[in-house]
């Protein structure tokens, strides 16, 4: 069972729910959303990237949407999911962004263990959750990411504290982590893969050719945060296109036009159009 939440303007996707969540990773996939992964009084058997480890009772497990993933068994688990629009539209400290701590800017896998306070805290919230996905009004996309929010920041100080991890071996996911992190820094200025190959001391090639075993390509990964930002953009605030484009790093505003519809299906003014009316 769980129950989903989605907003059709932007495209984001929230799902809470149990272990039902996972039934679909019988065989090791892609997770293709964050993922938090939360066990109650019982321990679960998991393989994240080929390493499989037990994930103790009352602990969370958070995963990026490129780690491969595999459920060996478990029950009574609480299990959130959502994609990039759902959260990462919206601004965030870095230490819990969409590349903080718990997710790109991490260089291992983040295990947290909940003492008794935490977990209460970690219920509460839970309910909170349940309570505000029943709640169908106009506030309730915001309501959500709120939610998010205080759970990713609860999260992170806990990592930051007193988490235990599994240190992540594959040289490639973190290959793929460091230049997710190098975007997110400097999407706004540079817009091409030569940079960032440089900044890891890789060829471009190198870096295709390593992300096509995540069905990524280094170029879409920049694109994909440079139309995340204007989505942003158009939503929260009253720029112009041509104010965003500058903003994003474009001379041009019919540069930002043409790969936000490319991308998107229409064109930037279209979309802010549409979610005004959506919302």
């Amino acid at each position: 069972m769980f129950q989903e939440f989605k907003e059709f303007a932007t495209n984001a996707i929230l799902k809470v729910g149990d272990e039902n969540l996972l039934e679909d990773f019988n065989n090791e996939k892609p997770i293709e959303l964050f993922t938090f992964i939360r066990t109650l009084e019982y321990d679960s058997e998991v393989v994240v990237d080929g390493v499989p480890f037990t994930l103790k009772s009352h602990s969370i497990l958070a995963l990026t949407p490129v780690q491969n993933f595999k459920f060996l068994k478990g029950e009574n688990i609480i299990v959130y999911q959502f994609n990039r629009e759902f959260y990462c539209i919206k601004d965030h400290d870095e230490e819990v962004g969409c590349a903080g701590l718990l997710f790109f800017g991490n260089d291992s896998i983040p295990v947290l263990n909940l003492d008794k306070d935490e977990q209460e805290k970690f219920s509460f919230l839970h309910e909170v959750f349940l309570d505000e996905l029943q709640t169908k009004d106009n506030i309730q996309a915001e309501m959500l990411r709120m939610l998010m929010a205080r759970f990713m920041i609860k999260a992170t100080r806990i990592l930051k504290n007193n988490s235990e991890t599994l240190r992540n071996q594959d040289s490639k996911i973190e290959l793929l982590r460091h230049f997710n992190v190098l975007v997110e820094s400097h999407f706004k200025q540079e817009h091409s893969v030569s940079f960032y190959a440089d900044k890891l001391f890789k060829s471009p090639k190198t870096l295709s050719n390593t992300f096509s075993k995540f069905n990524k390509s280094p170029l879409r990964i920049i694109h994909e945060r440079i139309i995340l930002e204007a989505k942003r953009q158009l939503m929260y605030t009253k720029k112009s296109t041509k104010e965003i484009a500058y903003d994003i790093g474009f001379d041009d505003a019919s540069h930002l036009s043409r790969l936000f519809k490319k991308n998107v299906g229409i064109s930037p003014s279209e979309f802010q159009n549409s979610f005004k009316t959506t919302s």
